[in-house]
């Protein structure tokens, strides 16, 4: 378990993860079986590890509460109808009564090799950025495979760490070197400093959690289907936490599934 940054003590904060039962590519996914354990429950075990003073599954299934229930894992119930975790984690911070000053963390409930010390150091980064109302993660990219992938989100920040633009294109376009660039070009051809992925974990200010959902969708978001472009939109600030390296792949096909777990076998 990581140590916070320099200067910062740990914050008080909460994981949440959001599970709905429905998923098109692999059905009934939450409970998927990893090890003996409905993956759901692998997730909150991975991130009960971290510093959070909490761990709780927000779902909208009576099934999924009732295997978290099995395995001692807090479980809160939620609508059926919200159109995104971000929906359900706002209701899920009214069914605890969270405060508005609180911290969340969303671990995506399909994340079950989620290293504890990511979801510490972006619940650290949104303590050190009070003009931030969010924080999320970044790494280096090094292949130009992945720069050239717009199935691969990568951000740009500003020089005190915070989100400009995020895109499925490659960003910051190298004007110099884009022209050469394919996918089986060298990684050292790529620009220095490396362009940055960006990783799907977030924090959140309680408070703005629950005026997300009232936020029309900004034209960007709706382009290029990239949410957190709404909150950019909006005027408001997401602090970057980059790591050196990128952090195990979550489960989105059987195939997800095998590898995870060939690895926890």
């Amino acid at each position: 378990m990581s140590a916070p940054p320099p200067g910062l003590t740990a914050p008080a904060f909460w994981v949440l993860i959001p599970a709905r039962l429905a998923s098109t590519r692999l059905p009934d996914k939450p409970l998927a079986d990893i090890a003996g354990l409905p993956m759901v429950v692998r997730v909150a075990h991975q991130a009960a590890l971290s510093l959070a003073q909490g761990c709780v599954v927000a779902t909208d299934h009576e099934r999924i509460a009732e295997a978290c229930a099995l395995h001692g894992v807090r479980c809160v119930m939620t609508a059926a109808s919200h159109p995104s975790g971000s929906d359900r984690l706002a209701q899920a911070c009214d069914v605890l009564g969270l405060p508005d000053e609180a911290v969340v963390v969303n671990v995506q409930g399909d994340e079950p090799l989620i290293p504890p010390e990511l979801i510490n150091d972006v619940a650290s980064t949104l303590q050190a950025h009070p003009d931030a109302v969010m924080s999320t993660a970044a790494h280096p990219i090094h292949a130009v495979a992945d720069f050239l992938n717009p199935n691969v989100v990568k951000v740009v920040t500003d020089r005190a760490g915070r989100a400009l633009y995020f895109s499925r294109a490659p960003i910051a376009w190298w004007r110099d070197g884009m022209t050469t660039l394919t996918a089986e070009t060298p990684p050292a051809c790529l620009p220095d400093p490396a362009p940055l992925r960006h990783v799907g974990i977030y924090a959140y200010r309680v408070g703005f959690l629950r005026r997300f959902p009232q936020l029309s969708q900004s034209p960007l978001e709706q382009v290029e289907a990239l949410e957190q472009l709404r909150v950019l939109w909006h005027g408001e600030r997401i602090a970057v936490h980059i790591t050196s390296t990128a952090p195990a792949a979550g489960v989105d096909t059987p195939d997800d599934l095998a590898r995870v777990r060939a690895l926890l076998a």
